[in-house]
C-alpha cells in the first residue's frame, strides 16, 4: 500500500511541480508585441531607420519610411525602449503597459554631442570625449553628401586627403607623407582589415560595403597603432554596416552618370552603378543579409607630359639650347626612364660630343583601356542566442578593374579580394577569425609593357646605334642640332609597333599575358623573346583576434586586453615574390611540378591592454594602453600610448596624448624581387641581400649621374675615359645601407572639442608633432659585377650598364623626420535646417639640413580647406547640399614621377526628393561642378566633372 501511495504520490507531485516551475517560466517568456510611431518634434512627421531597442537585449527593431515600427520581446513589463538615430537626440521610454499603439518624439540634434564613436578606444565612448582626434560620418551625412558615392564623403573630412587614381580606387592619407599606395593608413570593414596583401594597401572601397548597406565611418587621422598596430600611424578608417536585426527590407539604387562632358583626354561617357540589398529576420534570432553590386564607367585619364629631366639637369643635355629634350622623362609616359638612357657620342662642331638620349616610349593613355568596372558581393550569416551574443558568418567577394601607383603604374584588371569571417560578440568578449584570399587575375606593369615593346624591335644597344649614326650622317649633311636629333629618333623608330595599329595590340596582349619581365634583347639569357608584364601575385592573411573588458572583474577601473595574430602566405610567381630557400641563379625557375618553391610566408603577434579611469566626478578621464608587437624578421616592439581628457562641463573638453608606434615593413618593401626594366626591385631584408651584395656593395645612383656627367665632360675635352674615371671616382658614393627595420613614430597631439548656444554651434581644434625615425623609402644603387667598391674596376664598371647590377632597395632613412600640423572645424545650425561646416587644415614638414639616401616624399599641401552648407528640407521632401574644397599648391616626390601640384579647388552639389509613398530618395549630383580640371599627384589622372542621377528604393519586411 505504501508503495502504491508512493507510486501514486510522486508522479502527481511531478506534474504539480512541472506546471508551477514551466508555466511561469512560459508566462515570463510570452512573446508581446510593441508597435509606434516616432515623430520630428520640429516638423511631426515620421522618421525612417531609428533604431529602437529593448534595453539590456538584442531585441531591436527599425522604423520605415513613414516612422512606424513593430518591436517583439519577451521581457516582462514594466521594461524600457533606447531610441536612437544620428542627428537626433536619444531617448529612453519606460513601457508600463501594452494598452496603446505609442507616440514618441525625437529632437534634432545638429551636433555631435551625443556621437558615439568606437574606434578610438575600441569600446564605445562619446565623441566629445575621446582622447584623440576623430570623426565620425554618420548615415545622415552620407545620404546628404553630394559625393558621388558614399566613401568619397572622407574627402570632406578634417585633416585627411583622398587621392584618386581612378574611378573605382580613391586611397585616404592625414598627417603628411602620402601616396596612392598608402602603407601607413589602415582600413577595417566591421573590423576586418580589407587590404591586398601583396600590393600592401587597402583598394580603396573595391571590396567594402555597397552604398545600400554603409551605416557609418570613423576616421581616425592620426596614429592609432597603440591598438591597431601594424600600418596605422598615419590613420585609421573604421566602416560599419547595417545590423540585419534592426535594418531589414529589400534595397535596390540605381545611379547613371556621365563624364569627360568636354571631349578633353576621351569623349563625353556614361557611367553607372546598380546595387540590391536584402536582410530579413526570421524567427528573431535568425538573420540573413546579402547585398551585390556592380559598376563600369570610363576611367580619369593620366596623359600629362611633365617633364622630370628637363634639359637643364645634368642627366640630360645642360650644354646645348634644344627645342625637343632628346633625354626627355615625361611623367604619363614609359620607356623613357633612366634605365633606357644611353650616350651617343658623335662629332659635333669639330669636336667629340656626347648627348644623352633616352628611348622614345608609349604614353599611358595607349597602354591601358579607360573602361574600368567594380563588382562586390557579401552574404552573411547571423545569429543572436541570450540578451548579449551574438556569432556571424560573413562572405565578401570584390573585383576591380583600375590604375594602381606605386614604383610604377600598375593597371589592375580582373583583380579579385574575398574574405571568409567568423565572430562572436558578447557584453565584454570579442572574438574574430577571418582569411583574405587575393589573386590579381590579368593585371599588368606599365614600365615593363613600355619597355619589352620598344625592346621587342631593337636592344638598346643597337637602337643606340642606329640613333648615332643617324645623327652623325645629319649633322654632316648641314642639318641644325635640333633637326637632326628628331631625324635620327626616327630612323631609329622606323620599325617599332605604333598604338592603333594591329601589330602594336598583338605585341602588347602578347607581353601582358607573360609573367616574366625580363627580355632577350635586353641580354638575359633564357628570356621570352618578347619579355613580359604579366602581374600575378597570388596570397592570403590569416587573422584572429580577441578582445575581452575586465572591467567588472577589477572595479577600480575599465580594463581592456586583447590579442592578435596574422600570418601572410604568398604564393611565389618567380617574378615578383620568390622562394628564398633556393639558390639566387635557380628563383626565377620554375620547378619540375610547375611551381617555383614554398610559399612566402611572413607573420606578427601582438597584445595590448588599455586602462580607462574617471576622476573628479568624472571630469577628469585618463586613459593608458601598452601594446606589443613581434614579427619573427625583427624584435619585439612596444607601442605606448598615454591620453588625458578634461571636461570642466559637459559641453568643453580638452585633450592631450602622447603614443609611440611602429610600422613594420610591408610584405612589398621587406621581401620583393622584380627585375623591371633590368633594375630589380628588392625588399630591404637580410635574406633577400644574401648573394647580391646591394646592401654592403654598391653606389648610389644619384653619385653615378654625377661621376658620369663628369666623366663625359673630360672626355669631350680629351681626356682618356680611364684617366677621367680616376679624376672623378671621389664622386661616387657608398650606399652603405643598413639593414630593414620597423619604422617609428612619436606622436603628439593636443585638442579641444565644444558646443556652443544651445548644441546649435560645434567647434573642434587639434594639433600634432610627429616625430619619424626609420622612414621607410626606396633608394637605387648599382653593384658592381665580380669587383668591390673603391677599386678600379669597380670605378670603371660605373660607366658601363653591363658592368654592373642595378638594385631599387626598401631601406630605413638616416635622418629624423619631424612635421606638425593643425586643423580646425566648426559645424554650425545657423536657422532652421540649414547648416554650415567648414574645416581647414595645416601640414608641414620640419627642413632638414642633412641629406639623405631617398626623397622623403612629404606630398602634402600645406593648407586645405573645406565649406559646406546644406538643408535637408528647404522645401517639403527637398533638401540639398553645396559643398567647396581648396589646397594650395605643392611640391610632389616619388620613384616614379616628381614635381609640381598646381592650387585648385572645386564645388560638389546635390539635390534630394523624398518620396515616402513610394519608400523612395532621387537624388541628382556633380562633383567637380565647374569641370575645372586637376590632379591631385605627379603622373595622376586628371580629373574633370562628373555629373549623376540616382534613385533608392526601400521597402520594410
Amino acid at each position: 500500500m505504501k508503495n502504491k501511495r508512493q507510486g501514486y504520490f510522486l508522479p502527481k507531485t511531478g506534474v504539480i511541480v512541472f506546471t508551477l516551475l514551466f508555466g511561469n517560466l512560459a508566462k515570463a517568456q510570452q512573446l508581446i508585441e510593441l508597435s509606434g510611431i516616432i515623430r520630428n518634434t520640429g516638423t511631426q512627421k515620421g522618421i525612417d531607420a531609428v533604431k529602437v531597442q529593448v534595453e539590456n537585449t538584442q531585441d531591436t527593431a527599425s522604423t520605415d519610411q513613414l516612422g512606424n515600427f513593430k518591436i517583439r520581446t519577451r521581457v516582462t513589463i514594466p521594461f524600457r525602449l533606447t531610441i536612437h538615430k544620428d542627428g537626433f537626440s536619444s531617448q529612453t521610454v519606460e513601457i508600463l503597459s501594452l494598452s496603446n499603439k505609442l507616440t514618441i518624439g525625437l529632437n534634432p540634434q545638429n551636433t555631435i554631442i551625443d556621437d558615439v564613436v568606437i574606434s578610438a578606444s575600441r569600446i564605445p565612448e562619446k565623441i566629445l570625449r575621446s582622447p584623440i582626434a576623430i570623426e565620425k560620418i554618420d548615415i545622415k551625412t552620407i545620404r546628404e553628401s553630394p559625393a558621388a558615392s558614399f566613401y568619397e564623403t572622407l574627402e570632406n573630412v578634417k585633416g585627411l586627403q583622398l587621392l584618386t587614381s581612378s574611378l573605382t580606387l580613391k586611397i585616404p592619407n592625414s598627417r603628411g607623407f602620402n601616396s596612392p599606395n598608402n602603407f601607413r593608413f589602415m582600413q577595417l570593414v566591421d573590423g576586418v582589415d580589407v587590404q591586398s596583401a601583396t600590393l600592401g594597401v587597402p583598394l580603396g572601397n573595391a571590396i567594402g560595403p555597397t552604398e545600400l548597406d554603409i551605416q557609418s565611418m570613423e576616421v581616425t587621422p592620426g596614429a592609432a597603432s597603440a591598438l591597431y598596430g601594424m600600418n596605422a600611424i598615419n590613420g585609421l578608417a573604421s566602416l560599419q554596416t547595417k545590423d540585419p536585426f534592426t535594418s531589414e527590407g529589400i534595397s535596390v539604387y540605381f545611379r547613371g552618370g556621365v563624364n569627360h562632358v568636354d571631349n578633353f583626354n576621351h569623349k563625353i561617357s556614361s557611367l553607372g552603378e546598380s546595387a540590391i540589398r536584402f536582410a530579413k529576420v526570421f524567427h528573431k534570432n535568425f538573420a540573413v543579409k546579402v547585398n551585390a553590386s556592380y559598376f563600369t564607367g570610363t576611367d580619369w585619364i593620366s596623359n600629362n607630359q611633365t617633364d622630370q629631366n628637363p634639359n637643364s639637369l645634368i642627366t640630360a643635355n645642360p650644354n646645348f639650347s634644344l627645342a625637343n629634350n632628346p633625354a626627355e622623362d615625361l611623367w604619363n609616359k614609359y620607356g623613357d626612364e633612366r634605365n633606357n638612357r644611353v650616350a651617343v657620342k658623335v662629332d659635333y662642331n669639330g669636336k667629340p660630343t656626347t648627348f644623352n638620349v633616352s628611348r622614345t616610349g608609349y604614353l599611358e593613355k595607349d597602354l591601358v583601356s579607360p573602361e574600368v568596372k567594380n563588382i562586390k558581393f557579401d552574404a552573411g550569416l547571423y545569429y543572436r542566442f541570450g540578451d548579449q551574443w551574438k556569432a556571424s558568418y560573413v562572405y565578401r567577394y570584390g573585383l576591380l578593374d583600375g590604375t594602381f601607383q606605386r614604383g610604377n603604374k600598375i593597371r589592375l584588371q580582373n583583380a579579385t579580394v574575398q574574405n571568409h569571417k567568423v565572430e562572436l560578440t558578447g557584453k565584454e568578449l570579442t572574438f574574430r577569425a577571418y582569411v583574405s584570399i587575393e589573386n590579381t587575375g590579368d593585371s599588368y606593369n606599365l614600365k615593363p609593357l613600355a619597355d619589352n615593346l620598344d625592346l621587342t624591335n631593337l636592344s638598346n644597344n643597337n637602337w643606340k646605334s642606329i640613333f648615332q649614326t643617324a645623327l652623325q650622317n645629319n649633322l654632316n649633311a648641314g642639318t641644325n642640332l635640333n633637326e637632326a636629333l628628331i631625324l635620327a629618333r626616327r630612323e631609329a623608330d622606323k620599325n617599332r609597333v605604333m598604338p592603333g595599329t594591329a601589330a602594336f595590340e598583338q605585341l602588347k596582349n602578347t607581353i601582358i599575358g607573360i609573367n616574366n619581365w625580363d627580355s632577350a634583347n635586353a641580354g638575359i639569357a633564357g628570356a621570352p623573346a618578347t619579355g613580359g608584364a604579366k602581374l600575378e601575385q597570388k596570397s592570403r592573411f590569416y587573422q584572429g583576434e580577441l578582445t575581452y573588458d575586465f572591467s567588472r572583474f577589477v572595479k577600480v577601473f575599465n580594463l581592456l586586453v586583447g590579442i592578435d595574430y596574422r600570418l601572410y602566405s604568398i604564393t611565389p610567381d618567380g617574378n615578383n615574390f620568390v622562394d628564398f630557400n633556393r639558390p639566387v641563379t635557380e628563383r626565377n625557375i620554375p620547378l619540375s611540378n610547375g611551381t617555383f618553391g614554398k610559399d612566402v610566408i611572413y607573420q606578427k603577434y601582438g597584445a595590448f591592454a588599455q586602462v580607462t579611469k574617471l576622476f573628479f566626478d568624472e571630469k577628469l578621464k585618463i586613459n593608458a594602453a601598452l601594446r606589443i608587437d613581434r614579427n619573427p624578421e625583427f624584435e619585439a616592439k612596444l607601442n605606448p600610448r598615454i591620453s588625458v581628457v578634461y571636461s570642466p562641463v559637459k559641453q568643453h573638453n580638452f585633450r592631450a596624448s602622447f603614443q609611440n608606434g611602429y610600422r613594420f615593413p610591408s610584405l612589398f618593401e621587406a621581401l620583393s624581387f622584380v627585375n623591371n626594366g633590368n633594375v630589380r626591385r628588392v625588399g630591404g631584408l637580410t635574406k633577400v641581400n644574401d648573394g647580391l651584395g646591394y646592401l654592403e656593395n654598391s653606389y648610389t645612383l644619384a653619385s653615378i649621374d654625377r661621376f658620369t656627367s663628369a666623366v663625359n665632360t673630360d672626355v669631350d675635352s680629351g681626356k682618356s675615359q680611364s684617366q677621367a674615371a680616376q679624376d672623378n671616382k671621389q664622386l661616387l658614393a657608398v650606399a652603405n645601407l643598413q639593414k630593414l627595420q620597423p619604422e617609428k613614430i612619436n606622436s603628439f597631439e593636443i585638442g579641444y572639442k565644444s558646443v556652443f548656444f544651445n548644441n546649435k554651434l560645434a567647434l573642434d581644434w587639434d594639433f600634432y608633432y610627429n616625430i619619424y625615425e626609420g622612414f621607410l623609402g626606396q633608394v637605387e644603387v648599382a653593384v658592381p659585377k665580380n669587383s668591390q667598391i673603391g677599386s678600379n674596376t669597380a670605378v670603371l664598371a660605373m660607366l658601363d650598364r653591363s658592368k654592373q647590377d642595378r638594385y631599387r632597395v626598401y631601406t630605413n632613412s638616416n635622418n629624423t623626420y619631424k612635421s606638425y600640423g593643425s586643423s580646425f572645424g566648426i559645424r554650425y545650425n545657423i536657422i532652421k535646417n540649414y547648416n554650415v561646416n567648414a574645416n581647414v587644415s595645416y601640414n608641414d614638414l620640419a627642413s632638414n639640413n642633412t641629406s639623405d639616401l631617398f626623397i622623403t616624399a612629404f606630398n602634402t599641401p600645406k593648407w586645405m580647406l573645406n565649406i559646406s552648407i546644406g538643408n535637408r528640407e528647404i522645401i517639403k521632401n527637398i533638401g540639398f547640399t553645396v559643398v567647396a574644397r581648396w589646397q594650395n599648391g605643392f611640391d610632389w616626390e616619388s620613384p616614379l614621377a616628381s614635381g609640381k601640384i598646381p592650387a585648385y579647388y572645386t564645388i560638389d552639389a546635390q539635390a534630394t526628393w523624398k518620396i515616402p509613398e513610394i519608400h523612395a530618395n532621387v537624388k541628382i549630383g556633380a562633383t567637380n561642378l565647374l569641370n575645372r580640371r586637376y590632379f591631385q599627384y605627379a603622373a595622376g589622372p586628371e580629373i574633370g566633372g562628373l555629373y549623376y542621377l540616382a534613385f533608392t528604393y526601400d521597402l520594410k519586411l
